[in-house]
């Protein structure tokens, strides 16, 4: 299971809040009323906000503060672009070279995406879903692939986290999750290829929803 600090928590709601809308682009983020907001100390609160900072949701300005980053459609979409491209860079060379501990780390946490979607926990999949590609950026045996992936897979993750609300979006993730797990297993480098790079791909329907999404946060 994916143990999560109080740090990433807090991270994943504040993330939550600039997503939702409660903290808009370019409002300043005050740790002491965060702090105070979410009843604990100002480390894990600056612990989390330079997470996001790395992430690229906020950005720190030298002797004013930190403020919420504004990203475009045309920014989020550029930014899955080339997610695609990385994760299945990270799918082919998954394929050819991950051994029998990581492929068994991999199942243990597909499992755990099983559990959380029969739960009906989004919440609890967005954590076991990170982890689940975490796990294949590092049977990739390519540490530079595998660091760029996961800083790129960061900044996504609350757009991401978004798209797992939609209707069937939950089942529909580990289904695809499934045929990359068979892909890797079998050693097929170019279908676990494609299925990641379209799993990633945000295209059609799933554009419209983030469309939809983001316009409803800048009218809110």
């Amino acid at each position: 299971m994916a143990k999560v600090s109080q740090a990433h928590r807090l991270r994943d709601l504040l993330e939550d809040a600039i997503v939702e809308g409660r903290f808009l682009p370019g409002d300043r983020l005050d740790p002491d009323a965060l702090a105070l907001e979410y009843q604990c100390s100002r480390t894990p609160i600056r612990e989390a906000i330079q997470q996001l900072a790395m992430s690229g949701m906020v950005q720190v300005v030298a002797k004013r503060g930190t403020f919420v980053t504004e990203l475009s459609i045309s920014e989020l979409v550029e930014r899955f672009e080339v997610m695609a491209q990385l994760e299945g860079l990270c799918g082919r060379l998954a394929a050819r070279r991950i051994n029998a501990d990581e492929l068994a780390l991999l199942q243990d946490v597909h499992r755990a995406c099983q559990a959380k979607v029969e739960a009906g926990d989004s919440n609890g999949y967005y954590y076991e879903n990170s982890l689940f590609h975490q796990r294949i950026y590092e049977a990739s045996h390519n540490q530079f692939l595998a660091q760029e992936a996961a800083r790129l897979h960061a900044a996504l993750q609350p757009y991401r986290r978004m798209q797992l609300q939609v209707r069937m979006r939950l089942e529909s993730s580990f289904a695809e999750h499934d045929a990359i797990v068979a892909a890797i297993a079998a050693g097929e480098a170019q279908q676990a290829e494609t299925l990641l790079r379209d799993h990633v791909m945000i295209q059609g329907e799933r554009f419209n929803d983030l469309v939809a999404s983001v316009q409803q946060l800048k009218r809110a």
